[in-house]
């Protein structure tokens, strides 16, 4: 117990803590209905294009945050144009931009800076590389995140299930696609420094995933999912700390847990 309290006592903690609930909230939400439209890997693909831009950042030695939230940004409009005017599936186009734009990060991280704490921290995440400055620019994108979120809610839920009847019934599907695949961006992006480019998209997955195995309405899947984020990523943190193990892969251990437990529980429901 003297552990946990003490736990709490270390500034870079608290700032983990606080980004990080938000984060896993703004994660959960937009995971609904990422997964729910099969597009979920998106959030893969994103945190590959800002390991990127990251790179290309600390290489010219810049701010990595405001180097990589246009760009990621970019990248996902980018994405939404790609499946929608061509040929390319959604799996497809994810899987060109991932892997091009890790490749570039790996080459420029090569020729310049070499495999540094920082690199590392951005590949596997870091409690310790988020300081007052990443916590001021991630409460705000989250707080925007969130505002936004709620405020097109319905919409969001209708582009969710029905794209053609919600553009007959005069939903622009093509704004909300585009304010949807903005805010997973952003999410993305404000997610790597503590969870890393190869894991974040568990959070995007994850508590979705878990929730709609417990419950079936859009909205209780939706506070479900948000609910389940937090508390695996407080537990996550907390298992981290205690045990000394890296934050992104603790938090995703404890997101699979639940996940399992949420199958378990499906199975007996099922047979009983």
């Amino acid at each position: 117990m003297s552990l946990l309290l003490e736990m709490f006592t270390y500034p870079f903690i608290l700032r983990a803590f606080v980004v990080g609930i938000l984060v896993a909230l703004c994660a959960a939400l937009l995971g609904v209905p990422l997964v729910l439209k099969r597009y979920s890997m998106i959030g893969d693909g994103l945190s590959h294009v800002s390991f990127g831009a990251l790179s290309i950042a600390l290489a010219c030695g810049w701010a990595p945050l405001p180097v990589s939230i246009p760009v990621v940004v970019l990248a996902a409009l980018g994405l939404l144009r790609m499946t929608e005017k061509s040929r390319m599936g959604a799996d497809a186009a994810i899987a060109v931009v991932s892997a091009s734009a890790l490749a570039i990060g790996v080459v420029v991280t090569s020729l310049t800076t070499g495999m540094t704490t920082d690199v590392d921290s951005f590949m596997f995440g870091s409690i310790l590389a988020m300081d007052r400055a990443d916590v001021t620019l991630s409460v705000g994108l989250c707080a925007a995140v969130l505002a936004l979120y709620v405020l097109f809610y319905h919409r969001l839920f209708a582009i969710t299930f029905d794209e053609s009847f919600a553009r007959a019934t005069g939903v622009k599907v093509g704004l909300y696609n585009t304010i949807l695949s903005v805010l997973t961006a952003l999410t993305i992006v404000l997610g790597m420094r503590m969870m890393g480019a190869m894991l974040i998209s568990s959070l995007v997955i994850f508590p979705a995933l878990t929730a709609m195995g417990l419950l079936r309405s859009f909205k209780g899947v939706v506070l479900c999912a948000a609910g389940l984020s937090v508390v695996c990523f407080c537990a996550g943190l907390t298992g981290s700390y205690l045990w000394g193990t890296p934050v992104g892969a603790t938090v995703v251990l404890v997101n699979l847990a639940a996940f399992l437990l949420s199958r378990g529980i499906m199975r007996i429901k099922r047979a009983s």
